[in-house]
């Protein structure tokens, strides 16, 4: 099936051939269709299957359908859980609709209100934003969502880790009944099946991707090493093979600000991403890293979330997760769109009953290779406390 089978007006199919795509992913070809004919949706699809392009194309059509009145009041409301994510569905919004008179602005938290409300003033058609800003807005009477259409709740399985969902339903609360609700989510829990059931009606289900899967292109391997020497293997990693783009996971804020420092005093250039970082210093970061200005991005899981990153081609868990799912996520970052990556994590011995709940999760065992130089001592013995930070606490980010 090739994008002009699909129906979209000639403006979206002249933007998207532009960015040299002629054929829609699984998940743009699924539920493209479904948006148009105005279902509710809930869609099972991660980051890096398009799918912001499978809400944000059919969005912009539905949206050309009626004309904008003169004094315009937002008709479409995008919720998604960090920055990085609502400023990627702006720049796909803004790339695929640049021949409709469609105008959007971002609201998220970390910036001035300032332009915000300016922006809102103005009038626009789509509100991009992350719920607690946007609940701010909303309690200083700057965003009007009487006039709101289309809901999309974006990440949803990310919103409710981070504990968003109070806010969500907040918001659910003050829009219109009739309206057409579009819910993407990497997973579906049963709290996730709960919201959906609360605001979707009679969705249609479309489902793109294998649960719990990492790419078939993605190789896998664990480094066992002692805790104290995880930064001078990972350094010794880095250099040796000289790698150009890592990206590397750490459980904590802090953690991934020591790492980073650590790795620059190595002569490894380096830079940390996470919720404490203010937005010009994420988004710089994320660009020299693109630009291969800096080698290795230390990022948590929930600031991680929504980077687009092509080619990436390693990713490193200098500690293993809490959840299962989120080494899934982790490594999904590398291996994409046909291409090769490689996913190594360093692993000491008190992290390994997180690395059998990761292989009872994959069903399969991670090859192990211990690095000449790098053997574990095999006196220093598990500790009840997880190696790089405090067992059990999962940080917000």
């Amino acid at each position: 099936m090739l994008f002009k089978e699909l129906n979209l007006l000639d403006q979206l199919l002249r933007a998207i051939e532009e960015e040299g795509y002629a054929t829609p992913t699984p998940i743009q070809k699924l539920a493209i269709p479904l948006v148009l004919e105005g279902s509710d949706l809930m869609a099972g699809a991660e980051t890096g299957t398009g799918k912001t392009a499978a809400f944000t194309l059919p969005l912009l059509q539905l949206l050309m359908k009626n004309h904008p009145p003169a004094k315009r009041r937002p008709r479409a409301l995008i919720l998604t859980p960090t920055r990085e994510l609502a400023a990627q569905i702006g720049a796909n919004v803004v790339t695929y609709g640049k021949y409709l008179p469609i105008k959007l602005t971002l609201i998220f938290g970390g910036v001035n209100i300032n332009p915000q409300v300016l922006a809102l003033r103005s009038g626009i058609d789509i509100v991009i934003a992350t719920p607690g800003r946007l609940l701010d807005h909303i309690g200083q009477n700057t965003v009007d969502l009487s006039q709101v259409e289309f809901l999309v709740l974006d990440e949803a399985d990310r919103m409710l880790d981070m504990g968003f969902i109070r806010d969500i339903r907040k918001i659910l609360a003050l829009l219109p009944q009739k309206r057409q609700n579009l819910l993407f989510s990497a997973t579906f829990s049963s709290e996730i099946k709960q919201l959906a059931a609360s605001f979707l009606t009679s969705p249609k289900n479309v489902e793109v991707v294998r649960h719990n899967t990492p790419a078939e292109l993605v190789s896998q391997v664990i480094h066992p090493v002692d805790s104290r020497r995880k930064r001078e293997l990972l350094s010794f990693l880095i250099s040796s093979r000289n790698w150009k783009q890592v990206l590397v996971f750490t459980r904590t804020k802090h953690g991934a600000n020591r790492l980073a420092e650590k790795l620059e005093a190595d002569g490894i250039t380096s830079a940390a991403i996470h919720g404490n970082k203010s937005q010009a210093a994420r988004t710089r970061a994320l660009e020299e890293f693109k630009q291969n200005k800096i080698s290795v991005l230390v990022a948590t899981d929930i600031a991680a979330r929504g980077l687009d990153i092509e080619e990436l081609p390693h990713v490193v868990n200098f500690e293993l997760p809490h959840i299962p799912e989120d080494y899934v996520h982790r490594i999904g970052r590398t291996g994409r769109a046909g291409n090769k990556g490689e996913a190594l994590s360093l692993v000491c011995i008190d992290e390994r009953s997180l690395l059998r709940g990761i292989e009872r999760l994959l069903q399969k065992k991670i090859p192990e290779e211990i690095l000449p130089g790098f053997e574990p001592d095999p006196s220093i013995k598990a500790e009840p406390v997880l190696c790089g930070g405090r067992g059990g606490t999962r940080q917000r980010s």
